[in-house]
């Protein structure tokens, strides 16, 4: 998870201390499993074989590791120094040689030394940490090739699923992503802001550069993944609701308000005239 300048320690706390049982929350909940693969499913579209990505807020690898196994080159970026540790533990014991890691925010990609890559991807929402997205975007350029792609998984303000708290009498909790000065997020005894982007202002941080590929929400109808006992509880409705929202994830206004959404652009950027 990735981190505001001011937020840096305390993210990098938070994060850290997640990190020793990251992967087991990660395995047991059914609806992230979901979510995860969906998220590959998306991305599998774009990828060539053996590409090369700069991941965000990489966490424990996880994702790195995935994209590894299928014979890409991931550089992988994450703010929380526990989570980077994790990470190396793995590439050390997996022997995996086209994994690189480095402990950075993303908000200071210029620090990085590589070649321009094929992709750059962030998952599950770690760029909601930043107050401005152009303090990230504005790095893309010069770290992806021309029609290379760049894949974010962010929440958005409006998810329908939280507006469900109106009918428990809980109206600000349910509106709670609208506040344009974010919310107070409480991680293992920490507390940082979270901000919420929607598609105009992915579109507006890229730029002319980037042109939008494709777009679907991350359950736009189905509960989220801190509601997994929704699953065991209600397990016909669940999958009701995972069969529609694979029926409309991509069709508007499901493909721009969910709990996440995941959207793809591609780096067009302008011929310059000799």
């Amino acid at each position: 998870m990735e981190v505001l300048h001011s937020d840096f320690e305390i993210v990098n706390r938070a994060f850290s201390k997640q990190s020793e049982h990251y992967d087991i929350d990660d395995l047991k909940n059914p609806i992230l499993t979901k979510w995860r693969n969906q998220v590959y499913a998306h991305i599998k579209k774009f990828l060539k074989p053996t590409s090369t990505i700069l991941e965000l807020n990489s966490g424990t690898g996880i994702d790195a590791i995935h994209f590894a196994k299928q014979g890409h080159f991931i550089h992988a970026t994450d703010v929380a120094e526990g989570m980077i540790s994790q990470l190396r533990k793995k590439i050390a014991k997996r022997a995996l040689l086209n994994i690189f890691c480095t402990q950075l925010s993303f908000e200071k990609l210029d620090q990085l030394s590589i070649e321009p890559v094929d992709y750059i991807f962030s998952n599950f929402g770690g760029l909601n940490c930043t107050d401005d997205l152009t303090k990230v975007t504005q790095h893309f350029s010069s770290l992806l090739k021309p029609g290379g792609y760049v894949t974010l998984v962010i929440m958005p303000p409006v998810c329908l699923w939280e507006w469900l708290w109106i009918f428990k009498g809980h109206g600000k909790k349910a509106f709670r992503r609208f506040n344009k000065n974010g919310i107070t997020a409480h991680l293992e005894g920490e507390y940082f802001t979270t901000y919420y982007y929607g598609m105009h202002d992915v579109k507006k941080a890229l730029g002319k550069n980037f042109t939008l590929i494709s777009a679907e929400g991350l359950g736009a109808l189905s509960p989220p993944p801190s509601k997994e006992g929704f699953v065991y509880q209600y397990p016909r409705v669940y999958k009701i609701l995972r069969r529609i929202d694979k029926r409309v994830r991509k069709s508007f206004p499901f493909n721009r308000w969910a709990d996440h959404i995941i959207v793809t652009f591609q780096h067009t950027p302008s011929i310059k005239k000799p």
